[in-house]
């Protein structure tokens, strides 16, 4: 195993050969797994908000939204010598953590719905979705193989 990379909270990075990305405490947060298996080069964002039209102001972290986020992680992808064309996607995340009655309150499923449509809008195909519920994942992902490995308090871990 290489060495880990850790990713924060609104924020992403890039990884490959035997190098492992991770990120931790996904409650309604979502964690995009782009991976280029033909170049080893895989990449993860750490999401928080669906639309970056949500944003308070223009100085806005912008990789706390998935529209952007993900946009800036294949550009990042993309200058390591990765391909949109061959990269894959794996998500982890989008628990809805508070009991609401609106779906509206539900950030959790609208990040999800919106990375989903992210991903498609890229033709970028998703091998693996751990999402929902109502428990939270840390997630490591592995650039030597594309294994997205969840862990979670209370469950087993889950290799994908």
């Amino acid at each position: 195993m290489g060495k880990p990379i850790t990713i924060g909270i609104a924020d992403l990075n890039v990884g490959r050969d035997n190098d492992t990305l991770v990120t931790y405490a996904l409650g309604s947060c979502v964690g995009i797994c782009l991976y280029d298996a033909e170049k080893k080069i895989g990449g993860l964002a750490h999401i928080m908000l669906p639309s970056s039209k949500e944003a308070s102001s223009p100085t806005d972290n912008l990789r706390r939204y998935a529209d952007t986020g993900i946009t800036e992680l294949i550009k990042v992808m993309n200058l390591k010598g990765a391909s949109v064309s061959k990269m894959t996607a794996k998500i982890a995340g989008g628990a809805q953590m508070f009991s609401v009655s609106s779906s509206i309150f539900n950030i959790g499923e609208r990040n999800v719905n919106s990375v989903k449509q992210i991903l498609n809008n890229f033709k970028i195909r998703i091998l693996a979705d751990e999402t929902g519920s109502n428990f939270g994942r840390t997630v490591f992902f592995h650039t030597e193989n594309g294994i997205m490995e969840i862990r979670a308090a209370t469950k087993p871990t889950l290799m994908r």
